[in-house]
């Protein structure tokens, strides 16, 4: 095999494998509540 063979599938596997680790991550997140101050001054008018 030439080394450029070679070059090019060491890069598709490393490829192939980054988007497979990717795409197995877990990167859901909760929820996180805020709580916000809400002025009544608006409702008043």
């Amino acid at each position: 095999m030439s080394r450029f063979l070679v070059v090019l599938i060491v890069i598709v596997l490393v490829l192939v494998g980054g988007i497979v680790f990717l795409s197995t991550r877990s990167t859901e997140k909760e929820p996180v509540r805020m709580e916000k101050v809400v002025p009544l001054e608006n409702l008043t008018k």
